[in-house]
């Protein structure tokens, strides 16, 4: 891996923070706001002037609606979002469904999903995690019964992500009950307006309302809409997994907020003079910092192998709980940084950074556990990690 970035690339990044200081008002408060919930026309505004740019799936083939460009060029896109909290995107489309139909669709699913994501016209949501089936994804019960040329789908999904946004779904569910639990699973497009759908909203301890439980009632779905083959839907949905896992926005936005830590520790003084004088706050920031850099170069590298026709599965594994880990770590320093102050949300007047680092702080909890925990990911790097070597050797 080659840890500079070309000339094009910088110039690409200085584009992008450009179209965002334009578009953005100047008191934006962004990520950790949710404008998705506060503001969502505004959300859509921006992705289809993103998308109108190309930008949304730049890395796509252009047959779908992209350019063909780098997956490096792709994380600068998303690394530069994410660290200025601006809203626009679809993870799940672009990131996830995308590449998964790219590799498992049909030609006409291709045709038919594909370009409307591209253009910023629609919003997806995962149906993975049920009630009583998390990290044990195999062990789902929602089941899909044949009925003709439809499946007839009965069962809930909980922790779904922007359902309350969204116009489709991609979902797990058995289709055959007597099959081993990681076989029988079928990976199945439906639409959110179908009859029978029904979403109900969670409110998480960050009083933000991002989870949602999804109810299927009985909800037919044409049996075209299965991606791959029938009962072969655990190998559609561990390839999505490892692109869901390789994300730059963790070392993103733990940069982003410890760069705040970092000045109100500057400005803000005890026992006559600032906090960032005092060991413990310098030795701690600059644990952070490097921890940060750490998260930021796996993910890249992710990118890097992704763009080389690599298929980077425990190394997303590794970028994913690092950089899940180093959030909790980063929102942790900080909050010790701003003391019992740091403890005040967003509506108290003396909440230091408008309250900004306790709800991360909160949020970050979910980070480890959501697109698999990191017991998960350690399990993945060990065992595909060690099987590796093991060739080798």
């Amino acid at each position: 891996m080659d840890f500079r970035f070309t000339p094009e690339e910088e110039e690409f990044r200085q584009e992008v923070r450009e179209f965002i200081k334009q578009e953005l008002p100047p008191d934006w408060e962004g990520g950790g706001r949710y404008p998705e919930e506060d503001d969502w026309d505004f959300t859509v505004q921006i992705r289809k002037k993103m998308a109108d740019k190309g930008w949304l799936t730049m890395h796509w083939p252009e047959e779908y609606g992209g350019q063909a460009a780098s997956q490096v060029r792709s994380a600068i896109f998303s690394e530069e979002l994410t660290y200025n909290r601006t809203p626009g995107r679809d993870i799940f489309g672009v990131r996830m469904l995308g590449p998964t139909l790219m590799i498992h669709g049909s030609e006409e699913q291709k045709q038919t999903h594909l370009p409307p994501v591209a253009r910023g016209e629609i919003q997806w949501c995962q149906g993975y995690s049920e009630p009583q089936s998390g990290s044990d994804l195999a062990s789902l019960s929602t089941r899909a019964v044949v009925d003709g040329d439809d499946f007839v789908i009965s069962g809930s999904k909980i922790w779904t992500s922007m359902a309350h946004r969204a116009e489709w779904i991609m979902l797990l569910t058995r289709t055959d009950v007597d099959a081993p639990k990681h076989r029988g699973i079928s990976f199945i497009l439906v639409d959110m307006k179908s009859p029978g759908v029904q979403v109900r909203p969670i409110i998480n301890m960050a009083n933000r309302h991002e989870f949602n439980e999804v109810i299927f009632d009985n909800v037919r779905v044409p049996r075209r809409n299965v991606v791959g083959e029938e009962n072969r839907g655990w190998y559609v949905a561990v390839t999505l997994l490892d692109f869901e896992r390789s994300g730059i926005d963790y070392s993103a936005n733990a940069r982003r907020l410890l760069e705040e830590t970092l000045q109100y520790a500057t400005e803000t003084k005890r026992n006559g003079k600032p906090l960032v004088e005092t060991g413990w706050v310098r030795d701690a920031l600059a644990d952070r910092f490097i921890e940060c850099e750490v998260a930021r170069l796996m993910a890249f590298n992710v990118a890097y192998m992704q763009g080389q026709g690599l298929v980077p599965n425990k190394e997303a594994s590794m970028s994913k709980v690092f950089g899940s880990e180093t959030v909790q770590r980063v929102t942790k320093t900080s909050m010790d940084i701003l003391g019992m102050y740091g403890a005040l949300d967003r509506n108290d007047k003396w909440a230091p950074l408008k309250g900004r680092i306790q709800e991360n702080w909160m949020s970050a909890f979910s980070g480890t556990i959501a697109a698999g925990t990191s017991e998960i990911q350690r399990n993945i790097i060990a065992s595909r990690g060690l099987e590796d070597r093991k060739s080798v050797g």
